[in-house]
């Protein structure tokens, strides 16, 4: 979605994570009291792939080459995805890949404090500014 929001256009858009290979994603209910926005904790789970082909590793019922995730292990806190992780790596994806688009380069980039988001603002040659909320969402179970 967009919306022009004082001197800037403002688009929020949803971005789908995605589990590795022999992951899934499962939503709990957080206990207790807990703000709003928080409500959920997103396990990743791992999950058996040894009876859908021969060829594919398996990373619950691991052979002589166990291999992990690095990728996990950078945005998850114990068995849980960290929001804010991810969107710290975000951030510095974005950051990262910025610098290699010389057709951009009129364009001035500035990513935005947010912990659990990543928002980005763009300035333009002519003071134009947009700003970019990229929001995280994940789907429960196989797509």
């Amino acid at each position: 979605s967009w919306h022009v929001s004082e001197d800037r256009i403002v688009y929020h858009l949803v971005v789908f994570l995605q589990p590795p290979p022999g992951y899934t994603f499962r939503l709990e209910l957080y206990s207790g009291t807990h703000l709003p926005e928080r409500c959920w904790d997103i396990r990743v789970v791992l999950e058996c792939t040894c009876s859908r082909t021969g060829d594919m590793f398996c990373f619950l019922h691991p052979s002589d080459n166990n291999q992990s995730s690095p990728l996990l292990s950078t945005l998850c806190t114990g068995s849980s995805l960290d929001v804010e992780e991810i969107a710290c790596w975000v951030q510095n994806l974005v950051r990262s890949a910025w610098e290699r688009l010389p057709q951009w380069h009129d364009w001035h980039l500035r990513v935005l404090p947010s912990s659990h988001s990543c928002r980005l603002l763009l300035t333009g040659p002519s003071r134009v500014q947009l700003c970019v909320v990229l929001v995280f969402t994940v789907q429960q179970g196989r797509p």
